[in-house]
């Protein structure tokens, strides 16, 4: 080739964005200029997300890359230019609107179709693929419309349950549709999982409200009176409603252009390539899910972007050569966690399987190794996949100890420390070792995660692998003496304490307006809950408030606690464990109007299970107008203060524990930190409240109060230490102001108290130089901004009933009351349901939950 000739890219997804990337960063001497033709109307975008769009995320947020890239010179990007002739002879595509482009070399990134298997009534209005923007973006409407005409929730079936298909069934639930996924093979992700994860799978699955039928054919789709879908006729003649459906049963590479223009095309299909991405025609290459490469398409984005950087290398003069296909995956779909990698099926010939399952967990784990238990081969991880991103760079490699560490929950048994070699993958999208990481720190100059990430790729695709990456940073930083970042993430890199101190000094108040002074980019799920938690702590608004919703994780967007079925729970605040006869009876008549489970909590308040989402508006209303509020149970913020009776009821008790514990919850109530908090007061030394597994406990002495702080329940217990000893009330109520104020302002995100005050460099003794003697003079200050929270304080429940434009997000959502949910199935056990459990609600007696619970049987 001549200098500065033309590269033309056919097609515009993933493994096209990062073939144009990848070029435009390695061709320093501009020898290329290249036009990508993309079909659809919009740049490269990150198809892998597209269900995030209906958690209210924008379109333009999925976009791939900075888009600078688009305003390189030697970069042009034509949207809506779909090609429909190829002329190999003469070097020249035609795209639809009969524009011509001559190239020097074509790259052919067409990619794949969502294949619909030949079915009676696919043509009918309401049925759907699931594979662009476009489609889902139709698929909202179609189900919104559908909702208002039809005045109940719509009915969806998803055809197909792989990855598209959970994704899809996740999509409908989050309109607001019921979901059932109808599978022809005999478990979900057949291709990913073997049986028993399959199992936990469907479990885990149907716990969110999801029907699973698997062995199942369809063999039409049948209108209703309209002429839109209306039921499903399987093989065995057994029929389903439904309202919509979405087809979901797989891909099918994109090679109608090149079999028009005579390329080489696969058995299967896919335009044939080399081990360097060329086709048979020397100024053509093929990657991604359009290429059929060493036999075979690959549905994967990690193997598609090495071809794109295999196809660049050779551009530029390189040698490199596709090393095979890399076919693991950890997704979270529905959000549960699905992993599997290397030889997860175990065809390798004497290879063992070590498998780890725990039904009421809902964690399945199988590990493959060589007969001597000594050599990983592969995997696969369902419902807890957090060692994925360790294990999967150790296939091939000696696991260097019992196996079992990593199946058996942590710290059951010590886990294998294992320093991965050089040569192991570490990012399969990207193809970067661990040697590329350790050098972009040894020799790049690279400090921080986001250093690391930009120099080499890592981490910028799905993610998967950071919590790896950002141990193997740490390491090599350690080593070399250099002190490791504590930025918050890639967006911010000032810690979550020195955020804090920004955003308080220039009073702040949306993260618009943080991002742009403090940090880059558009945020993450890491940064933007933070920042929702310190704008909450500092100015004690609403969560709601201007842009906050957006910010909160589900609980606090919704304000109840999301369950295993879908539903939520709602969770009224007891201060002190005290509560009116006539609040006991409210409580009980709403569980039994509702027809909610009923539970005392380890707080000493009743926990009411199994609302859904657009009952909870009527639930708060009946809650607020008899002077009760939300208890915080979904938030990083006050939870309970439990106490005993104290000195008012018991013989042993020598100060008023009831009466203490309910002015400190009244005093805390809906303080945001970063983590959650729990207080306890014990009117004695018997310590019946168990204050000292509490965050703060306060137990009463015969000359007043002793305070300790910094215990937790949970994965660690730990016991709090002594802060002060017998101080009277308002002392009590000083250095607790002092101590958790100074711990929202200090404290990383998600870190409790009690490791936050181990940490703290001087440990407890130091906290108590500050918040107790002033050693740092900033006691009047945090003594005016609990002040303010305190006067400040609205319950949240309450200021949603009087917010319409708030209130009009809790309408017509999933298992709307007009019809029973077939998706939601209980069991009656001692006198109140729960949910029903795979085999239970295969025997078919359970309860369904309409607005009334009946037996059906």
């Amino acid at each position: 080739m001549t200098a500065q000739e033309h590269i033309v890219v056919v097609g515009g997804g993933m493994v096209a964005h990062r073939f144009v990337e990848a070029l435009r960063a390695r061709d320093g001497d501009n020898r290329y200029r290249v036009t990508v033709l993309a079909e659809e109307p919009r740049a490269p975008y990150d198809r892998v997300a597209l269900t995030s769009y209906f958690t209210g995320r924008d379109p333009e947020d999925l976009a791939l890359g900075e888009p600078q890239l688009w305003e390189d010179p030697l970069v042009r990007l034509e949207r809506d230019a779909r090609v429909v002739e190829i002329d190999r002879e003469n070097r020249v595509v035609t795209d639809v609107h009969g524009v011509t482009y001559v190239y020097d070399h074509l790259v052919m990134a067409t990619g794949s179709y969502a294949w619909t298997p030949p079915t009676e009534g696919a043509d009918l209005p309401g049925v759907f693929v699931y594979r662009t923007i476009d489609d889902v973006a139709a698929l909202r409407i179609f189900v919104e419309q559908r909702r208002k005409d039809l005045g109940r929730p719509v009915r969806g079936a998803v055809i197909g349950g792989g990855l598209l298909g959970l994704e899809a069934a996740g999509a409908l639930q989050e309109l607001g549709a019921h979901s059932t996924v109808i599978q022809f093979v005999d478990r979900l992700m057949n291709l990913q999982v073997d049986e028993g994860g399959g199992r936990a799978l469907t479990r885990l699955i149907e716990q969110l409200g999801v029907a699973v039928k698997c062995n199942t054919a369809t063999q039409a789709i049948k209108p209703d009176k309209t002429g839109k879908v209306g039921r499903l006729v399987f093989a065995d003649k057994a029929e389903q409603l439904a309202d919509v459906v979405v087809f979901a049963t797989g891909v099918r590479p994109r090679d109608e252009l090149g079999r028009e223009s005579g390329m080489m095309i696969g058995e299967r299909g896919g335009i044939v390539v080399d081990d360097t991405c060329l086709t048979d025609d020397p100024h053509v290459s093929a990657i991604g899910e359009v290429a059929c490469i060493q036999g075979a398409c690959i549905g994967l984005i990690a193997p598609g972007n090495t071809m794109a950087e295999i196809a660049v290398d050779r551009l530029l003069g390189g040698d490199s050569t596709f090393p095979g296909a890399d076919t693991s995956a950890k997704l979270k779909l529905l959000g549960v966690d699905v992993a599997s990698f290397g030889d997860a099926f175990a065809t390798t010939p004497g290879a063992l399987e070590l498998t780890y399952a725990d039904p009421v967990a809902g964690v399945y784990k199988k590990l493959v190794v060589t007969d001597d238990a000594r050599t990983l081969l592969g995997g696969i991880l369902v419902g807890d996949a957090s060692a994925y991103a360790s294990l999967r760079p150790l296939v091939g490699a000696e696991l260097g100890g019992d196996p079992a560490g990593w199946l058996l929950p942590e710290g059951a048994i010590e886990r294998p420390n294992v320093e991965l070699p050089d040569e192991a993958g570490v990012c399969s999208c990207n193809n970067v070792t661990a040697g590329s990481i350790r050098s972009a720190v040894t020799d790049d100059g690279c400090t921080d995660l986001a250093g690391v990430k930009a120099c080499t790729k890592a981490g910028t695709s799905c993610g998967s692998c950071l919590p790896l990456v950002k141990k193997i940073v740490g390491t090599e930083l350690e080593k070399s003496g250099v002190e490791l970042s504590n930025a918050l993430c890639e967006h911010f890199d000032m810690s979550r304490s020195q955020l804090f101190n920004a955003i308080q000094v220039s009073e702040l108040r949306t993260f618009s307006e943080i991002i742009e002074r403090h940090g880059s980019g558009r945020g993450c799920d890491i940064c933007k809950p933070t920042v929702g938690s310190i704008l909450a702590s500092l100015y004690n608004e609403h969560v709601l408030a201007q842009d906050r919703a957006a910010l909160q994780d589900t609980n606090d967007r919704v304000m109840a606690n999301m369950q295993k079925d879908g539903t939520y729970s709602v969770v009224p605040r007891v201060p002190g464990g005290e509560i009116l006869p006539e609040h006991l009876i409210l409580i009980g008549e709403i569980a039994k109007e509702y027809g909610l489970y009923t539970k005392i909590t380890g707080g000493q308040r009743i926990d009411l299970f199994g609302a859904r989402l657009d009952q909870l508006p009527g639930i708060w209303t009946r809650l607020v107008d008899a002077g009760m509020e939300s208890g915080h149970a979904y938030g990083k913020s006050l939870r309970t203060v439990k106490s005993c009776v104290g000195s008012t009821w018991c013989r042993f008790g020598v100060q008023d524990s009831v009466g203490m514990a309910i002015a400190l919850e009244l005093r805390y109530r809906g303080l945001r930190s970063p983590h959650k908090l729990k207080l306890g007061v014990s009117g004695c030394a018997r310590e019946c409240a168990e204050a000292r597994g509490k965050d703060v406990g306060v137990i009463a002495t015969d000359n007043g109060w002793n305070v300790y702080v910094g215990g937790n329940g949970g994965f660690t217990p730990k016991h709090a230490q002594l802060l002060v000893e017998d101080v009277d009330d308002d002392m009590v109520f000083k250095v607790i102001d002092r101590y958790l104020m100074f711990y929202i302002r200090t404290a990383d995100r998600l870190q409790r108290t009690a490791p936050w005050q181990e940490e703290f460099e001087g440990g407890l003794d130091a906290i108590r130089e500050i918040v107790v003697d002033d050693s740092l003079g900033i006691c009047a200050d945090l003594d005016e901004h609990m002040a303010r929270h305190v006067d400040s304080y609205e319950d949240e429940w309450k200021a949603v009933l009087n917010d319409p434009e708030r209130l009009a997000q809790f309408t017509s959502f999933v298992n709307a009351p007009e019809e029973p949910d077939p998706s939601l199935a209980y069991v009656e056990q001692r006198g109140q349901r729960r949910p029903a459990t795979t085999e239970e609600r295969d025997s078919g007696a359970v309860l369904i939950a309409p607005t009334r619970l009946e037996v059906h049987s």
